[in-house]
């Protein structure tokens, strides 16, 4: 059976991922599922693959790139004042990349940790469709005009 990312990315394809935000050079740009710090994104990487090593160099510099673009357009639309990128695969076993935006007025001791730490993302807020939808939509015309 695939495992979520390769879910997510086939639903992508076929235009029926409620979370997708835009399609990258690279792969799919979504909203995280839960939002523990306002405009949590994930970059998913299509085609899928288990780790940037298995990229030929072009496509790993493609897939940074975009992670990166990401990044720029997150401090645009939130006011964040740093990004996260974290490129785990150990969990679902396929490459993507949290881009998590930091707040200046997050409390010091949660601010100073990684934001899986920080956070309690079992009870974090859902990714609701109405509430979030100026942000995907800042987030696709930045993308598009940048």
């Amino acid at each position: 059976m695939a495992n979520l990312i390769e879910q997510r990315v086939e639903a992508a394809r076929r235009g029926e991922n409620p979370y997708v935000i835009t399609r990258m050079p690279s792969g799919w740009l979504v909203i995280g599922d839960v939002q523990p710090l306002p405009g949590y994104c994930l970059l998913l990487a299509d085609p899928v693959v288990d780790s940037p090593n298995a990229l030929a160099e072009a496509d790993r510099i493609q897939f940074s790139l975009d992670g990166l673009r990401i990044g720029d357009a997150l401090l645009a639309a939130t006011g964040a004042y740093r990004i996260n990128y974290m490129t785990l695969a150990n969990f679902e076993p396929s490459l993507h990349t949290h881009i998590v935006p930091r707040y200046s007025d997050e409390p010091e001791e949660k601010r100073r940790a990684g934001p899986f730490q920080a956070y309690d993302w079992a009870t974090a807020r859902p990714f609701d469709p109405i509430a979030d939808n100026a942000f995907v939509d800042g987030m696709r015309e930045w993308l598009r005009d940048n």
